[in-house]
């Protein structure tokens, strides 16, 4: 009996496992008939020291139906009584314009609850989000002004990105989801066209097709307030509301730089001393770029022809120059720097020049004396080359150095048929030099600039067809190799932009060199432009490329098949760019040590990498990283809204998600709670009518207290 009870038991259980089982895939199945998940990309929020930027949705998500825009006019039928709102329109790029967004953020969140971006780029001529002016309250400043002395705000003609809408600045009230995908974009359409294009008068009347947007941002207000609320501890817990933009700088010296037991011990007491002998040339750019949507933005013009420019540069200044220190004429190394987070008001340019004013670059346990502006004759700023025929060579002040270099410069660049011109006064380009012009205007600082040309700056649409590049794939070949004009015409075509980048770092090298020689220099090899195919492919089309798996440790993983973001991000997310930054670094500016095993290829600054042949090498590396965190989160009771460094922030989120169902109508929702309203007071009366009437209905039945046995008496 024992056993047909537990064998009955369990066949119990599991019909009931079962039966669950059943339910949930079905209500699974269910789920999917109701709701069809959409790819794509969302805005988000971040935060200075004054203003919140970006977009967000509601908590539980932003729900409007689909209306499609395919002229100006579309936008009447949302904005002038719309018959079922809230609506949900789509938009292609060439209307994604500041005068129609700032209509539909006026309209509210009553009538617009999502805004869908999709990739349609047909008519598109422009699109940048961008301010005017980028960076406007953080270069130069005019006097007893907080606003830039550097580019006019009142003349966007002559301002240094006049395709700019400044929507990326702009606060909205409702998110905005970016659709790339062609397939994805055709789902929605056909949703539209099925459901909502027909009788739009009748909308209310009947189930539309809509979309639900979850992009729900925590922070709020201004950074200032958002930190505040972050460092608040409630019940022995941190709740995150935001987290500063943080990365790192990467730089590198062309020579070693001296190491001393002597300075290591100096410096464990707390001494720091600048050696005022050592002098440097530095040369610099920006790893970073933006734009409206997570994680996309390759920056192709903005920023990666001038970070390839520098590195094509390094490559060649290191086969120019002598091996040694000693063998320059004039005894001046060479520093590189990258700057993280220059988008957002030089946050890692802002930091070196705040470390260098507290001798605090390079740090400590480099065991290397600190570098301060009084080691720096001059820096080279290399900023964005959108026109690489004509380069601007810019200087505040008129001084001899400046005009003897841009004279050198432009002879140099003569023989590839680029020219470069001096240009003095206050109408600075928005780089990284603004950082050290603002704390000492009589900076030695040049800046390397074309004119703006670039109609896509800081977008999803900067990237190789902007760039017009196209990949040369020659992985046979050696990419350090200098070549002349015509084995470079072999590979490339005069007006491809490998050659276009290969001749601006040869003029530069070329210079640099006779400056440093002190002496007439003349090259029949230049610049490697298979080198400067490699960069942009690595950065434009794949991580999973030739050049980074030979900078890489031996048994690395290997890139992902998609290009690195370039976004600084927060600390929390992975630093994909200043990650590869670092080991181009080792494997360009670094020198073979031979004879030596992997076993003794250690401690820094000894590296062991794949190299060229993939067999593994020991490189002597000089470089490293540098915190690109902004000096305004590590000063005690730091004034917000004074302006003197950056204060931006990035919201923390959950998870972004979109996907389309049917709405039901309005009609149908009121029908719904109405029949469920008096479902549940016929509920109430039954059970009233019942339980009053009890005895009556259930006379002679046993009640459950009988079944119970009585106490036993004390």
């Amino acid at each position: 009996m024992w056993y047909l009870l537990k064998s009955g038991t369990f066949l119990l259980v599991l019909k009931v496992i079962g039966l669950n089982l059943v339910l949930a895939a079905e209500s699974q199945r269910l789920h999917d008939l109701i709701y069809t998940p959409i790819s794509g990309a969302g805005c988000f929020r971040r935060l200075n020291g004054t203003h919140q930027t970006g977009c967000s949705s509601g908590q539980s998500g932003s729900v409007g139906a689909l209306h499609l825009i395919q002229v100006v006019e579309d936008f009447e039928f949302l904005l002038r009584n719309p018959p079922a709102p809230p609506y949900a329109p789509m938009i292609p790029p060439h209307l994604f314009t500041r005068q129609n967004m700032l209509r539909l953020k006026n309209a509210g969140p009553q009538n617009i609850s999502v805004v869908l971006l999709i990739n349609e780029v047909d008519k598109m001529t422009q699109f940048s989000h961008e301010l005017t002016c980028p960076n406007r309250y953080s270069g130069l400043l005019l006097n007893g002004s907080k606003e830039t002395a550097t580019c006019d705000t009142r003349n966007v003609e002559n301002s240094w990105n006049p395709w700019g809408t400044g929507l990326l600045h702009e606060d909205f009230p409702f998110p905005i989801y970016y659709i790339a995908d062609e397939e994805e974009v055709y789902k929605l359409k056909s949703c539209f066209a099925k459901f909502n294009n027909f009788d739009y008068d009748g909308h209310a009347t009947r189930s539309l097709c809509s979309v639900e947007v979850k992009t729900f941002m925590v922070g709020a207000v201004s950074s200032e307030v958002c930190m505040r609320r972050s460092n608040f501890i409630n019940n022995l817990s941190r709740t995150v509301y935001c987290d500063p933009l943080e990365g790192n700088n990467v730089y590198g010296t062309l020579y070693p730089r001296k190491y001393s037991e002597n300075t290591a011990a100096g410096e464990s007491r707390g001494v720091r001393k600048v050696d005022p002998n050592e002098k440097f040339i530095v040369i610099s750019c920006r790893m970073d770029t933006t734009s409206m949507f997570d994680g996309l933005g390759l920056g192709a013009m903005d920023s990666l022809t001038g970070y390839v420019t520098l590195m094509s540069l390094a490559a060649t200044l290191k086969q120019y120059l002598p091996s040694s220190y000693s063998d320059l004429t004039k005894k001046i190394n060479i520093l590189f720097l990258i700057f993280n987070g220059e988008s957002y008001d030089y946050i890692g340019s802002q930091r070196i020049v705040f470390d260098m004013e507290n001798l605090d670059f390079p740090t400590r346990s480099t065991h290397t004396s600190p570098i301060s502006f009084e080691n720096i004759d001059l820096l080279i700023d290399i900023g964005t080359l959108d026109d690489m025929s004509t380069i601007n060579v810019h200087t505040l002040t008129a001084t001899e150095s400046a005009k003897s270099f841009a004279m050198v410069l432009n002879s140099q660049g003569q023989k590839f048929n680029t020219q470069f011109e001096l240009s003095i006064g206050s109408n600075l380009p928005p780089t990284s030099a603004q950082s050290f012009l603002r704390k000492k205007p009589a900076f030695p600082a040049l800046i390397l600039n074309s004119k703006p040309t670039n109609r896509y700056y800081h977008s999803i649409y900067d990237n190789a067809a902007n760039l017009n590049f196209t990949f040369g794939n020659y992985t046979e070949q050696d990419y350090t190799k200098l070549m002349s004009t015509d084995e470079a015409l072999n590979y490339f075509t005069a007006d491809s932009v490998q050659i276009k980048i290969r001749n601006v770092s040869t003029s530069i090298a070329l210079t640099l060199t006779q400056m440093l020689l002190g002496q007439e220099y003349t090259a029949s090899r230049y610049a490697s432009p298979i080198l400067v195919d490699e960069l942009l492919h690595c950065f434009l089309q794949s991580a999973d490329c030739r050049l980074f798996e030979n900078a890489s440790p031996v048994n690395g993983l290997p890139g992902l098949p998609i290009p690195p973001t370039r976004y600084i991000s927060v600390a929390s997310n992975t630093q994909e760019t200043p990650g590869w930054t670092y080991r181009l670094f080792g494997l360009l500016l670094s020198s073979v040590e031979a004879n030596i095993t992997r076993a003794d290829c250690v401690p820094l600054p000894l590296l062991w990498i794949n190299g060229q042949k993939d067999e593994g090498e020991c490189r002597r590396t000089t470089h490293n990283y540098s915190h690109a965190l902004s000096p305004a989160f590590s000063i005690d009771n730091y004034d917000w809204k004074s302006g003197e460094y950056s204060t931006w922030t990035e919201s923390t989120w959950m998870s972004f998600s979109a996907r389309i169902f049917l709405r039901p109508s309005r009609v149908h929702e009121i029908v719904t709670l109405s029949i469920g309203i008096v479902v549940l007071i016929i509920s109430f009366c039954l059970v009233y009518i019942i339980s009053s009437r009890s005895d009556v209905l259930f006379e002679g039945a046993t009640r459950s207290s009988d079944a119970l046995t009585a106490p036993t008496a004390c």
